[in-house]
């Protein structure tokens, strides 16, 4: 009886499979796919204007971070540890901003995520292998930023 139970359950995956495959929902995103043409559909064509506006804010902040970048010199310990979720230039990328905070405050903060005390695995799994001393010279280079 097991046996019959599994090969209808396996016939009926397959059978879905091929479903989706023909459909061509598999390999493209399924339904969430097709929220880009669903957007498109809503958005009026004739809205140039704000379009135009768009772009110049993407620009204004692609030349503001550009501007950043080239400002900050920041230490290969920071580059390996934090850069890629800070930001070249703390503003922030996947991790929270961490320009514009004083030493004093970002040294305890990276105190407590070494210890545990702030639950975050990505951040304590960083700063794990690191000493005092050098999360006292990474939270002083942090704490400089915006000031160079």
């Amino acid at each position: 009886m097991k046996n019959i139970i599994v090969a209808i359950l396996t016939l009926l995956i397959v059978i879905l499979m091929v479903y989706l495959n023909i459909n061509g929902t598999t390999f493209q995103g399924g339904e969430q796919g097709k929220i880009i043409q669903d957007i498109a559909k809503i958005v009026p064509k004739n809205s140039s204007k704000p379009k135009l506006n768009i772009e110049a804010k993407k620009l204004k902040t692609l030349q503001n971070k550009a501007g950043n970048i080239q400002s900050f010199k920041v230490s290969l310990m920071y580059k390996k540890r934090c850069a890629s979720c800070h930001g070249i230039n703390g503003e922030g990328i996947i991790g929270p901003k961490i320009i514009g905070q004083s030493s004093e405050v970002l040294y305890k903060k990276l105190l407590d995520y070494k210890a545990g005390r702030t639950e975050n695995a990505v951040m304590k799994g960083l700063l794990l292998n690191l000493t005092k001393e050098e999360l006292k010279t990474l939270a002083d280079e942090i704490g400089r930023f915006g000031t160079n």
